[in-house]
């Protein structure tokens, strides 16, 4: 049970974290395009990349498993909104957008992926980077 109220935490914290990113996305760059949501989905993604890597059974820093649940799942899982942007994308294509929805679609495909990439990446890096 204690597993689940470390998810539990860590999804509200993330829920909050996203609901203050996106709200301040939109009222620095408007309603318009979905950027909040494209922002928060690309920092989620570098984060487990980079947590997933670093906290693995190669990586750096150990941590108990809640620990790693509590951030992949949790705040992670709280924070990323692929929901929101299924959704957002459907709005975008019902409303005869095509090219505000492919460029969405396709800027969270690719920038999300490279996000994820890149978390692996850096914490490879520290993990290679041992001091001996």
């Amino acid at each position: 049970m204690i597993t689940y109220f470390w998810i539990a935490v860590g999804s509200a914290l993330g829920g909050m974290a996203r609901y203050g990113c996106q709200s301040a996305v939109t009222n620095w760059f408007g309603q318009i395009f979905p950027w909040g949501t494209l922002l928060v989905n690309v920092a989620g993604s570098f984060v487990i990349g980079f947590f997933a890597t670093l906290t693995g059974s190669d990586g750096r820093v150990l941590v108990a498993n809640d620990a790693r649940l509590f951030v992949m799942v949790g705040v992670c899982g709280g924070f990323t909104t692929f929901s929101a942007f299924s959704l957002q994308s459907l709005i975008l294509a019902r409303n005869s957008e095509w090219f505000r929805a492919g460029a969405y679609v396709g800027g969270s495909v690719v920038f999300c992926l490279f996000a994820v990439w890149l978390g692996h990446v850096v914490a490879t890096f520290l993990n290679s980077s041992r001091p001996a």
